[in-house]
């Protein structure tokens, strides 16, 4: 048991900081409460008060994991669902969404040259299109990329929409002529 686990079997009035040994205090952010330092800013130590856990909605038996062996199994974590080995953390193999598109037309990324833009799904349920090359390469669209070059400033991808297809540059985001 490492000290930073010893922190949450301890009332906060008797909790030191690893860092400084100031008391920590309980203080609010953008993410919810945390344990910080008294001493800040001075002493930036935080711990988070709640460990992110990440559960097991259903274990897939007939699914055998190919890196140990063990049982995979279908969880939920921190950034939503996702298919993992039941025997983590000895085992750290996960299913990639990205390995299961093979049929789909991959597109170069525009900003990086070396990346291909995939689709990806966030945690809340939506559909986005991202470089395969993240986090060198942090270029996505929320629309459906095409191929093409934009008439107006040669960026090499367009952006399908309902009125049409626009230029997937942010800054030019011209509506191209029907062809």
């Amino acid at each position: 048991m490492t000290a930073d686990s010893n922190l949450f079997n301890l009332p906060l009035q008797q909790q030191l900081c690893p860092l400084c040994q100031q008391p920590l205090a309980m203080k609010s952010g953008k993410n919810g409460p945390f344990l910080g330092c008294s001493a800040y800013p001075a002493c930036n130590y935080i711990k988070a008060l709640h460990q992110h856990e990440t559960s097991i909605v259903k274990v897939l038996e007939s699914e055998p994991c190919p890196q140990c062996g063990n049982a995979l199994a279908v969880k939920n974590g921190r950034y939503g669902m996702f298919i993992g080995c039941t025997d983590y953390p000895h085992c750290n193999f996960v299913v990639h969404e990205h390995s299961e598109q093979p049929d789909i037309e991959r597109l170069a990324c525009p900003k990086c040259n070396n990346g291909q833009l995939t689709e990806r799904v966030n945690k809340f349920g939506k559909q986005f299109w991202g470089c395969d090359k993240y986090p060198k390469c942090k270029f996505l669209l929320n629309d459906k990329p095409v191929a093409g070059v934009c008439l107006s400033c040669g960026f090499g991808v367009l952006i399908e929409k309902k009125s049409g297809l626009y230029c997937a540059d942010k800054g030019c985001a011209e509506k191209q002529p029907a062809a």
